[in-house]
């Protein structure tokens, strides 16, 4: 079933819930720029296997409500928080993916993880998706105002041209053309404003925080989010497993989607 939920006044998340009955929760976040329907083939296969499967379209994106403000890690986390509550989910999974990660870390430190039990990180841009002074890893900051560039004058090329570099394994012509209708979904000035999030925020502290069992899933191949950031996220979290998806890019849940969600059903079982 699908409904919204207000995080703010005038501002309604979809949210979509399958299987409330489940014996697990798992509460989905996704990456940028593209909505819950992302992790379609999760949710085609663990509410069968008796999961609750809670995808948030997160503001600006897919079905949500689309706010010219509000894109920065905080307010993003405080969404989930209000899914939460609304929903009175307890003992839950978070499962975030590339932007979704970085939202889940953030949502885990600015609220102690609240209601979470495990964590589980899919590409997550964290902790500095761009490389710093301090800090090699990452892509560089010219990549991004690329992005925000062709976001301003030239969307849907944008979005195909990051289509391209998004999945590792070969897709056809209709699932690429799937995809970028996902990214078109959204705003244009929410997919500037996410892209301009990364250049602004840090996640360091973060992933120090983070306390509950936490998987990290990252593929070796990905030239989105590259797979170092998963090395430093597993150094620095310490509960935590790194499983590198040998035949994957940005997009495991899709690339390697048997293995993924045999994977996160093992995790949460543990």
């Amino acid at each position: 079933m699908g409904y919204y939920i207000s995080v703010e006044p005038n501002v309604n998340l979809y949210v979509e819930d399958l299987n409330p009955e489940g014996k697990r929760t798992i509460v989905f976040l996704h990456g940028w720029p593209g909505s819950h329907d992302l992790f379609e083939y999760q949710f085609d296969v663990l509410p069968r296997r008796g999961y609750r499967c809670v995808g948030i379209d997160q503001r600006g994106f897919g079905k949500s409500d689309k706010p010219w403000h509000g894109y920065d890690y905080n307010r993003l986390a405080d969404d989930v928080r209000c899914v939460v509550e609304a929903l009175k989910l307890q003992d839950f999974v978070l499962a975030g993916h590339s932007t979704g990660g970085a939202i889940a870390l953030r949502y885990m430190s600015r609220y102690s993880g609240y209601g979470v039990s495990k964590l589980a990180l899919f590409a997550a841009a964290a902790p500095s998706l761009v490389k710093l002074p301090n800090f090699p890893y990452g892509i560089e900051t010219s990549v991004v105002l690329d992005i925000i560039e062709g976001t301003n004058n030239d969307r849907p090329k944008m979005l195909r041209g990051f289509g391209e570099i998004f999945f590792f394994q070969h897709t056809s012509e209709p699932f690429n053309e799937w995809f970028l209708q996902l990214g078109l979904q959204a705003a244009g000035w929410s997919t500037a404003a996410i892209a301009n999030t990364w250049l602004q925020e840090q996640l360091f502290y973060d992933i120090e925080s983070i306390k509950v069992p936490t998987l990290i899933i990252h593929g070796i191949h990905d030239k989105v989010v590259p797979f170092e950031l998963g090395e430093v996220q597993h150094y620095g979290i310490k509960n935590s497993i790194l499983l590198p998806f040998e035949f994957s890019g940005h997009g495991t849940f899709y690339d390697e989607h048997e293995k993924f969600n045999e994977e996160l059903m093992k995790f949460i079982e543990k």
